[in-house]
């Protein structure tokens, strides 16, 4: 049903589904301490579980700070299938891992992980671009002033994350 934009102002909007909105982002962000408080000050029933997501903050934050490898063994603990599933999400975070070793100037070690864990991906024609362009880091002595610099960026990790955490938000939510 659309709505002409010059009767938006004829639409009541009830607090239960400005409160329900509310909850939902506080829930999606994992900020935990502010929804507790704004279901106690508002009254309203608490639906979110507190547990699952102090479980995503903890695996997102490994994620945007590049504790990849951990972020995914304890993915793989809470949504044991979710990586097997979501290909996509797996080569991202694998990549991010990548990422940090060839930041840290550990391209030995970067091209080895490459090879055991990202090389299978390589036989899906999806990923033959990414892998090409996440290789090419490799090439320089200052990835960050490699045409390829975006993969290195807060932005790119944080999508990833993000990524991650609706991912593990849809599971933890399915099994409701």
């Amino acid at each position: 049903m659309d709505i002409d934009p010059r009767q938006y102002e004829d639409i009541a909007v009830n607090d239960n589904d400005v409160h329900s909105i509310v909850m939902s982002y506080l829930a999606h962000s994992c900020f935990t301490d502010t929804l507790e408080s704004f279901t106690t000050s508002t009254g309203v029933k608490q639906t979110a579980n507190l547990e699952d997501m102090e479980k995503r903050k903890r695996i997102y934050h490994l994620a945007l700070e590049g504790s990849v490898l951990k972020a995914i063994e304890l993915t793989e603990q809470f949504a044991p299938d979710l990586l097997e599933k979501n290909k996509d999400l797996h080569f991202d975070l694998l990549s991010l891992h990548f990422v940090g070793l060839v930041c840290s100037r550990k391209c030995t070690e970067a091209l080895e992980f490459a090879q055991a864990k990202l090389a299978p991906f390589g036989k899906v024609q999806k990923y033959v671009e990414k892998l090409e362009d996440f290789m090419a880091l490799l090439a320089y002595n200052e990835p960050e002033k490699s045409p390829m610099f975006h993969l290195l960026s807060l932005e790119y990790r944080q999508q990833v994350a993000d990524s991650l955490n609706r991912a593990m938000l849809g599971v933890f939510l399915r099994s409701f």
